[in-house]
């Protein structure tokens, strides 16, 4: 098995008694994040918070409140500060993954992704800061490094929002940091489950944007246990970035189906060839550890004694962490085995 098949198990942090409330909870993430939380903590209360009453349901069978003592399910939007607040009494930790994330979507809904992803960004700082929240980690995309689609540019503002946060915490202990991270293999929306969708309709051909296309791929366990290994490490207002494998999309369809031609369709609107987690301007901040990237925070509080300089190294001046020019590259052999985790 190759190196960068990571569990990213640096310390995770302890769950056990604490309240947990996961934004998005019913979406991929959410519910790999609940099933692991069950399976490896013991937690006081873990509360799934989601605006679609139909996965609460589906969810609720699966990860019953009989069974799972410690389950709470609130149907409420991030929109909606008011039900944010509501939900966040007693909390202690909050995983913020709820987004509106279609490309496509959020081009022809500008308002609707603002009011989801930036304001309810604001909403949901606003009531961990009057819950007193200790932690808050938040869900972020490589779309929003160099952002070229309204969804990469409102998770900009959206990490913005996050990291900034920290500077309104006054005396409480409440602390807000952001992971990023690239395409989640196999999640809702990935283009892994629309190429299967494809071939099993016995199509003649598979379509693909653009041949020299690359990405950055992670699978939900990795994601999930980023999230924890993350939350366990976070000082407050770093953003988190792990180092995981790129691909082609070319070799991704030649692997699903390699006697199916490629027929080149175009880019759609708002998507970029190779996606960047981080800038050359985020280097005079940024941090390299084994297995992640650190952007440390332009704060006032952040000083050496924050900085992750003890457990690593600064990088180059001028470095970016681009899809293109990755030095880890998913082959047939290792795409089968992170398939198979």
């Amino acid at each position: 098995m190759t190196e960068f098949i990571r569990s990213f198990d640096a310390p995770s942090v302890d769950l056990s008694g604490k309240s947990i409330l996961v934004t998005g909870g019913t979406g991929s993430f959410g519910r790999a994040f609940v099933r692991h939380v069950l399976e490896h903590h013991s937690p006081k209360k873990l509360i799934v918070f989601s605006r679609d009453e139909q996965k609460h349901f589906e969810m609720a069978q699966e990860f019953d409140a009989v069974k799972y003592s410690c389950m709470r399910y609130f149907i409420g939007d991030v929109r909606d500060y008011s039900r944010l607040e509501m939900a966040m009494r007693d909390v202690d930790i909050v995983v913020h993954a709820a987004a509106m994330k279609h490309v496509p979507a959020a081009e022809y809904n500008p308002f609707e992704c603002i009011r989801t992803n930036v304001n309810g960004a604001e909403n949901l700082v606003r009531a961990a800061l009057a819950n007193r929240v200790s932690k808050v980690i938040a869900l972020s995309t490589d779309k929003a490094c160099s952002p070229i689609n309204l969804y990469g540019a409102s998770k900009l503002a959206s990490d913005k929002i996050f990291v900034s946060a920290n500077n309104l915490s006054g005396e409480l202990d409440t602390r807000f940091s952001v992971v990023r991270y690239g395409n989640v293999i196999g999640s809702n929306g990935s283009v892994l489950p629309f190429f299967q969708k494809i071939i099993a309709s016995g199509a003649d051909y598979l379509p693909i944007t653009d041949p020299r296309m690359t990405r950055f791929w992670i699978t939900l366990s990795q994601g999930v246990s980023f999230v924890l290994s993350s939350l366990s490490m976070m000082r407050g207002g770093e953003i988190f970035i792990p180092k995981i494998p790129s691909m082609k999309v070319t070799d991704l369809a030649r692997y699903l189906a390699p006697s199916l031609p490629i027929k080149v369709v175009g880019i759609r609107p708002g998507e970029k060839l190779h996606e960047a987690m981080s800038t050359e301007d985020d280097s005079r901040n940024m941090m390299e550890l084994n297995d992640r990237y650190v952007i440390e925070p332009e704060l006032v509080f952040w000083n050496s004694r924050h900085s992750y300089s003890n457990v690593g190294r600064r990088v180059d001046e001028g470095f970016s962490y681009v899809s293109n020019m990755n030095t880890e590259w998913l082959d047939d052999q290792t795409l089968d085995e992170l398939l198979k985790k």
